[in-house]
């Protein structure tokens, strides 16, 4: 919303502020009634229309996504036509004079070329097509020209040139937005990847090694470790989505539970207590692991006794509140903010950095994690997962 409101601000605004014709040229909104002044009906007239157009440019610029924009512009402009291009050729056509693609096409090298808008009169042979004159906008994102917005009328006005160069503004806006998606989902998945590769070798080497001891004594429990680490490995590399279920998340992390214990035997002691209400609740892939993998490093690091590690998920009103908990070494506080800070990254701490960087990516800097430690006192990490968040879905992505 924040995104839309900024190009509406950008684009929208100044139409109205130059006298633009649409309050002249449409019928009042529907459900106004007599209420406000003509000025006004064509304000809300402006925001409503654009309000419809700006969804399908947040996808980028193809022909299915300028279709539906073209569909919305073109009453926002009140033109006879309207026609999206990119660099190659026109996208959608909305209104009449179809016929003059290729036309417009080839008189659009020079504005794509420089990024300068652009007036010129059509000669068309058809007495019953009003395209006479067009005014090209072109398109910039990043100063990259990426297309024209192409208004078309049956003769000269100043009004049209100015009014066509402020949707095309707007139009630009979005697709700005749209990059700027592309590039938050691109950092997304190359942080997924950072997290993915940071699945120690030595775990792997370890797990298999802790595997083949079992062959020969116990092959009915090697047999379960390899699925537990088959299981796990899988859910570690799978393609789809951004997000997942708490509950597979935890199914995950007993997975890799079940390996690290077939390790350290009675060294390690793990307690969950998991509130079957939020098992649904949605929240950044490959989140927990990274953390209950910190809690059994530093939970046995040092220490020749038992390492106890503690995690819990509970129902906390509109949010689910996951605990994580260790005995361990624990570690200096300052140490710790400059980890999170990206100031130091020793082995294990680029996980910590990663998974609070989304949090606050995905739901905001109040929902980064919570951490509380001290030189032998352990460490306690909370997660504080909000139960609904728009553009959060366990089977999709972030949008």
């Amino acid at each position: 919303m924040s995104g839309f409101l900024a190009g509406l601000c950008v684009a929208v605004l100044p139409l109205l502020a130059a006298g633009f014709w649409l309050g002249r040229r449409t019928a009042r909104p529907p459900g106004l009634g007599g209420l406000g002044t003509p000025v006004e009906h064509a304000t809300f007239r402006t925001l409503h229309t654009a309000s419809h157009a700006a969804p399908p440019l947040r996808a980028g610029l193809t022909e299915e996504t300028a279709r539906r924009a073209a569909r919305r512009l073109r009453p926002l402009l009140g033109t006879d036509a309207l026609c999206l291009t990119d660099g190659r050729r026109v996208l959608a056509w909305d209104g009449v004079g179809g016929h003059h693609r290729e036309e417009i096409m080839e008189r659009l090298a020079g504005p794509l070329d420089t990024g300068r808008g652009e007036a010129f009169r059509i000669g068309c042979e058809s007495p019953g097509c009003p395209v006479r004159w067009a005014v090209v906008a072109p398109l910039t994102v990043d100063d990259r020209v990426h297309g024209a917005l192409v208004a078309c009328a049956p003769g000269e006005s100043a009004v049209l040139v100015r009014a066509a160069a402020e949707v095309a503004r707007f139009v630009s806006v979005q697709l700005e937005l749209a990059d700027l998606d592309r590039s938050r989902t691109r950092l997304i998945e190359a942080e997924i990847k950072a997290l993915r590769a940071q699945i120690s070798p030595h775990f792997v080497f370890n797990s298999l090694a802790v595997i083949a001891s079992f062959v020969r004594t116990d092959p009915e429990r090697a047999r379960e470790l390899l699925l537990e680490f088959a299981d796990f490995t899988r859910y570690s590399f799978r393609r789809h989505g951004d997000f997942t279920t708490l509950a597979d998340e935890l199914h995950a992390v007993e997975h890799y539970l079940s390996l690290v214990r077939a390790r350290f035997g009675d060294r390690l002691a793990v307690t969950l207590q998991i509130a079957p209400e939020v098992l649904p609740v949605a929240l950044p892939f490959l989140c927990l692991q990274p953390l209950v993998e910190n809690a059994v490093k530093h939970g046995l690091e040092g220490k020749k006794d038992a390492c106890r590690i503690r995690i819990t998920a509970q129902d906390a009103g509109a949010e689910a509140l996951v605990v994580i908990e260790d005995d361990g070494a624990g570690m200096d506080p300052g140490l710790l903010r400059r980890i999170l800070a990206g100031e130091d990254s020793p082995s294990g701490g680029i996980g910590l950095s990663n998974v609070d960087d989304r949090l606050r990516q995905v739901y905001g800097d109040d929902h980064g994690l919570v951490l509380e430690t001290a030189p032998g006192a352990g460490m306690k990490i909370t997660v504080r997962l909000p139960k609904y968040r728009p553009g959060v879905h366990s089977s999709g992505r972030l949008g």
